[in-house]
């Protein structure tokens, strides 16, 4: 269940991820089938905090929502600037409790500091990582993700990438085909693959002999069915396998095999969700050729196998249920 929303705004408060938490949980959309959410924005002590922008916001409240809320959300804000006890404490229970818990970017450091980052893994912005690593040596810092989700722990990396850590949970708890239709309706991609690192090193330079891969990503969307090896896909793009390789993780951030099993990956989902095509169908139709491959690649990415999956998704349309809650999840 996902119907009851807490975002905690600590100062100073960045606009962008604040508002990102806005646009997908605050913004009423019901009138086009979307599900409606009972949305806080909280302080402390339910004054106003100033912005890193300078202008003040307004809460709704103090921290009382968040005791009863499914998501508790934190958005970025100073890594060294205090943090009352209050929050520390309304973060824990409302982890204790069974509530998911979701930093966006720089946010992440209020989760450490309520202890709960130790012994889990977690992301932040890429220029905070070594000082969340070097606050709380027992997490597990993975700074080249967008996001990571370790149990009902969320975090994401710097500004837009607490867009996807958001789509990822509507996903997760509402499904594919509402969390895709909610991306193009904020115009974003509905699933970015790779990590952080495709924003931090230097992109190959792109020239007329080898230009953007993105006609052969396209392609390869279109053509999840079939048998793709990185030799063939080198000779499409007309490089040899070591530079498309390379070109390949610069312009997305992962390998051409990752890249198209998180791709095969979603199709299935959807199929899982949308149709009634047995699992062996859904693996050939998603490019794993076999129920048995389908159901290794499946477990490890999404924590469940496709039959439960699909039973989970079933029993939620029919009763509102919470669903699948997946550990360490990559971004």
């Amino acid at each position: 269940m996902l119907r009851t929303v807490a975002v905690i705004a600590l100062e100073p408060v960045a606009p962008f991820e604040l508002g990102v938490l806005c646009e997908v949980f605050g913004t009423d959309r019901t009138a086009d089938g979307f599900p409606s959410y009972e949305f806080h924005l909280c302080t402390a002590d339910g004054r106003p905090v100033r912005s890193a922008a300078g202008f003040l916001i307004t809460p709704h409240s103090d921290l009382a929502p968040v005791a009863d809320a499914d998501l508790v959300a934190v958005p970025s804000h100073a890594p060294g600037s205090p943090i009352p006890d209050v929050v520390l404490t309304a973060l824990r229970q409302a982890h204790e409790r069974g509530a998911y818990v979701l930093s966006v970017c720089s946010g992440a450091f209020a989760l450490g500091a309520a202890g709960l980052l130790d012994g889990r893994e977690c992301t932040t912005h890429w220029r905070h990582a070594d000082e969340l690593a070097r606050r709380h040596p027992l997490a597990r810092v993975r700074c080249d993700s967008l996001y990571v989700q370790d149990g009902t722990l969320l975090t994401s990396a710097g500004t837009a990438a607490g867009i996807d850590a958001c789509l990822h949970l509507v996903r997760q708890v509402h499904g594919s085909a509402i969390a895709t239709k909610l991306a193009r309706r904020m115009v974003v991609p509905p699933h970015r693959d790779g990590g952080q690192a495709q924003y931090i090193e230097a992109p190959i330079p792109r020239t007329p002999e080898a230009p953007t891969l993105t006609p052969l990503l396209t392609w390869m969307m279109a053509n999840l069915d079939r048998a793709m090896t990185v030799d063939d896909l080198a000779a499409r793009a007309h490089m040899a396998p070591r530079t498309f390789a390379r070109r390949f993780r610069a312009e997305t951030g992962t390998t051409p095999h990752d890249w198209l099993t998180n791709q095969r990956v979603l199709l299935a989902r959807r199929l899982l969700e949308e149709t009634e095509l047995s699992v062996e169908a859904v693996a050939v139709r998603a490019g794993f050729g076999d129920a048995a491959t389908l159901r290794h690649h499946f477990g490890r990415r999404v924590g469940a196998t496709p039959q439960a999956y699909r039973a989970t998704f079933r029993d939620r349309d029919a009763t509102g249920g919470r669903g699948l809650v997946t550990g360490g999840v990559r971004g």
